[in-house]
């Protein structure tokens, strides 16, 4: 199997190399483009449609080892092959018209929670255990799995899409955490889910050839979505079984474009903002604005999200031997290193830095409490 998962990924990683380029011209002939206004970085127009590259240099490269692949799959990890190539298929498709049409968001929004619900009634994927810290196993109600499921993969399938705002960042970002996932398979002897990690990683830093800054081309919705219905899905069968714990990790995994948009909610409250109204408070506009260069801040959120991994792999190795002191103990540095964050880079405000304040009144207390000694 070692040979096997080399090969694969050499084979999707060549294949991106060689796919993209035709992608790209493939997207600037039927006008999927994507054209510079106030809120973007890029000051050209770009073309788009690179999630195409993506998925086929996956796809083909799967289908390319199906017949060496050993017959050890279970019925279960065969439906979730199955659901995963479906679901990507439809999600990779609604991206390309996007891609081209934009089209309306209540759409895309209907036509995601349709694919999600082909994988879990068509395919039968879902939760399907709960695991309380400090507590045993539990199954989990199929009214409470269902619709619980449903709001997993589509919630996911659109978080990259959060994070693509520079070259080479959401792609960077997302086989950051695909890889993650391949280590913690690894680890966890779940071979069919370490192989898609690494046909797709192939396939994302194949691609990244072309999409760090200067960018050739971007990935737009049809990468974005599928990355992340990979992330869902990936996540989901990940572990030993689909548990409500485990979902504390690829919620890590994911911290980046999380972490984010929840600091852009809290932003835009303060500010009397509607929620969802666009603006450039977002990380790598922070970081920019700080003096970083393109590269640079791509390359800082890179580290954050290595960081997120690292985590990630920790508590996911604690919940293997029911360490659960250990998983209080990661959201508890990864909730103080992101409000320190937050407030250093100025994602919540330039003036809101409470955690900051409170600190520096500590430093000077405690310096006058010396200075009368």
């Amino acid at each position: 199997m070692l040979m096997i998962y080399i090969i694969g990924f050499i084979v999707s990683l060549g294949l991106a190399l060689g796919l993209t380029p035709l992608v790209k011209k493939f997207a600037i002939k039927v006008g999927a483009v994507d054209v510079p206004n106030a809120r973007k970085v890029h000051t050209r127009i770009m073309p788009r449609l690179g999630g195409l590259g993506i998925f086929l240099s996956f796809v083909i490269t799967f289908f390319l080892l199906l017949p060496f692949l050993p017959d050890v799959f279970s019925v279960r990890e065969v439906n979730f092959i199955k659901a995963f190539l479906v679901g990507g298929t439809i999600t990779v498709l609604l991206g390309a018209f996007d891609d081209r049409f934009d089209l309306p968001a209540k759409l895309k929004f209907v036509i995601q929670i349709a694919t999600a619900c082909v994988v879990v009634f068509v395919f039968d994927i879902r939760i399907e255990f709960a695991n309380i810290p400090f507590h045993t196993y539990a199954a989990v109600e199929t009214w409470v799995a269902i619709p619980f499921t449903i709001l997993w993969i589509v919630g996911v399938t659109n978080a990259i899409n959060l994070i693509d705002g520079l070259d080479g960042l959401a792609a960077g970002v997302s086989a950051i955490a695909i890889g993650t996932i391949a280590v913690m398979s690894f680890l966890m002897g779940n071979v069919m889910v370490a192989l898609l990690c690494l046909l797709l990683l192939g396939s994302i830093i194949g691609f990244l050839y072309f999409n760090f800054h200067p960018a050739k081309i971007f990935m737009g919705d049809s990468g974005a979505l599928f990355l992340g219905f990979s992330l869902a899905l990936l996540s989901l069968l990940g572990f030993k079984q689909i548990a409500i714990v485990s979902f504390l990790t690829p919620l890590i995994l994911i911290g980046v474009p999380l972490s984010d948009t929840m600091f852009a909610i809290v932003r835009r409250w303060m500010q009397k903002k509607p929620i969802f109204s666009p603006d450039k408070g977002h990380l790598h506009h922070c970081l920019r604005e700080l003096g970083f260069s393109h590269r640079q801040t791509v390359l800082i959120i890179y580290g954050i999200a290595a960081f997120f991994g690292v985590l990630a792999v920790i508590q996911s190795s604690a919940a293997m031997y029911n360490a659960n002191w250990v998983t209080f103990v990661v959201i508890c540095v990864m909730v103080f290193f992101l409000q320190i964050g937050a407030e250093v880079i100025g994602l919540i405000g330039k003036t809101k830095r409470p955690v900051l304040d409170f600190l520096a009144r500590m430093r000077m207390k405690a310096g006058a409490e010396r200075g009368t000694k």
